[in-house]
This record gives C-alpha cells, structure tokens and sequence, in this order.
C-alpha cells in the first residue's frame, strides 16, 4: 500500500500509487488543502490501483472544488482510473477528457 503525492508550485499534484481504501484518508489529507485554491490540476497517470474509496475521494474533491468556486481539472488518466470510471459510467460527472 503506496501512494506518493507531488505538490508543485502552481496548483499542480500528481498521485503515484493506489487509490484505495488504505490510502483514502491519507491522499484526502493531502489534497484537501487544493481546494482553497483557484485553479488545481491533479495528474492520475501514476496511479496503478483505483477502487470505490479512491473513485468517492475523487468525487468528494470534485464536489469540494466546486463549493469553494475553484477549478479542478483530472488529467492523464491511468488505465486503472479509466477502467473504474468507465465501469461506474462516471466519465460525464468528472467532464475532463480521459487521456493516458
């Protein structure tokens, strides 16, 4: 169970690692902070493992950027992001192109 999360200058994070239930409330603790600012880009092409818990804390960001009013843009999309999404018919509640 590994997850790395990057935070460069500029709003930029990219996740490397799983996205599951045993690492939801460490990437949520790392990422909560984006959504205070105006413009956040998360880059999902390192993450080798997705399940629901990852898929909702996505979700919840989601939800949360809008809140706040700020911008939240998912960008390229491992296969194992894609796959999970596709499978839950998500791709129009997220609205960033899927790309690997």
């Amino acid at each position: 169970m590994t997850v790395n999360v990057k935070i460069n200058n500029g709003g930029q994070i990219r996740i490397e690692g799983e996205m599951t239930i045993y690492t939801a409330l460490e990437l949520k603790n790392n990422l909560m902070p984006v959504n205070h600012s105006h413009e956040t880009e998360i880059d999902l092409s390192g993450v080798t493992e997705i399940d629901t818990a990852g898929l909702q804390l996505l979700m919840f960001i989601r939800r949360e950027a809008r809140k706040h009013k700020s911008t939240l843009r998912l960008t390229a999309h491992s296969p194992a992001v894609i796959e999970v999404i596709d499978v839950c018919n998500l791709a129009s509640y997220f609205g960033d192109p899927m790309v690997m």
